[in-house]
């Protein structure tokens, strides 16, 4: 299952992402956990310091890697500098799977180490000096969106990420490449706004929205939510002596998460593996086609060179049991 937190800036949906992968971790399932914010702080949030944490591999850094390994022997596609972050696959094509071993993860992942498990890590890399004036952080994005569209996962298998804050996560057409999208959003006019805006951007796109409500005080801000956001308030969280003792570097094992916050997690994974039968490959399929098309006519044809409509494979569908070459 694809599962994107998204949010405000300082909504906390990078801590609810955490521990949602914690949670995952502890119950056993596979976990890849990519971390695609701006502000790149989810390798903390999962207990690494500082210097670890800043010295984790960047998918930007990599994404020469990434491209050539994901064309395998396409025949659509001439050489893997005409990818682009929306190219889609087709025949021939490699594919990636959770739990396989494979270059993108030798190269982009590391093993995070948790009481509860252990998860594979991804970081887009942070947004550097040397990018001001002359890049965008879509274009370190770029590696995690050619990720999702040739990923290949299953029930049971989870791909978590925490998502660059507000509406950013518009400016390609990454954000219909999850099962369900979790928005976390604070009591307040502001947080309720990003969610109103989240869902009309979102609206024709079959995207799956639910809300976590956070930072609630009481019953007064329950009823805030409830009222702004009506049914898809999934649940809420409150003050949370385990989190704060998580943000001050100190966290305790997580069997001793609040029972509050455990049953808001579980809720999550329920809401999470109720969209499995909800799943519409060809959709998905076509919602690449579409923003690839968008790109390649905006900017990607003449920044390669190529007509890259080519690369579209109108007989392939990415689904589960698709076969590709080794």
């Amino acid at each position: 299952m694809k599962i994107a937190f998204v949010g405000k800036g300082g909504s906390g949906k990078t801590t609810l992402s955490s521990l949602f992968i914690r949670h995952l971790a502890a119950a056993g399932a596979p976990v890849v956990a990519v971390d695609a914010d701006i502000n790149q702080h989810l390798g903390a949030a999962l207990g690494l310091d500082e210097s670890r944490a800043a010295a984790l591999p960047a998918m930007g850094d990599r994404l020469p890697l990434i491209k050539d390994y994901l064309r395998g022997d396409n025949p659509r596609i001439v050489s893997a500098e005409t990818m682009i972050k929306t190219t889609p696959p087709g025949e021939g094509s490699r594919l990636l799977r959770v739990t396989e071993d494979n270059p993108v993860y030798d190269a982009c992942a590391h093993e995070v180490e948790l009481d509860s498990g252990t998860v594979r890590l991804m970081v887009t890399g942070p947004f550097t000096d040397a990018d001001l004036g002359v890049a965008c952080y879509h274009s370190k994005t770029g590696a995690v969106e050619l990720f999702l569209n040739h990923l290949v996962d299953g029930r049971d298998e989870y791909v978590v990420v925490d998502m660059t804050a507000g509406s950013d996560s518009f400016a390609s057409g990454m954000f219909t490449r999850f099962d369900i999208t979790f928005l976390v959003a604070e009591p307040t006019r502001k947080g309720v706004s990003v969610y109103r805006q989240y869902k009309e951007y979102a609206r024709d796109f079959g995207v799956v929205l639910r809300v976590v409500g956070n930072k609630v005080q009481g019953q007064d801000d329950l009823d805030f939510l409830r009222a702004e956001i009506g049914e898809d308030l999934l649940t809420t969280v409150g003050h949370s002596d385990w989190v704060r003792a998580m943000e001050k570097g100190r966290p305790p094992r997580f069997e001793f998460l609040g029972d509050a916050d455990r049953r808001a997690l579980r809720l999550l994974q329920v809401a999470a593996d109720a969209t499995y039968e909800l799943r519409d490959w060809e959709r998905y399929t076509r919602q690449m086609a579409h923003f690839h098309l968008k790109n390649a006519a905006s900017w990607g044809n003449e920044r390669t060179g190529a007509d890259l409509a080519a690369q579209i494979d109108p007989g392939f569908v990415l689904r589960e049991g698709v076969t590709a070459p080794a």
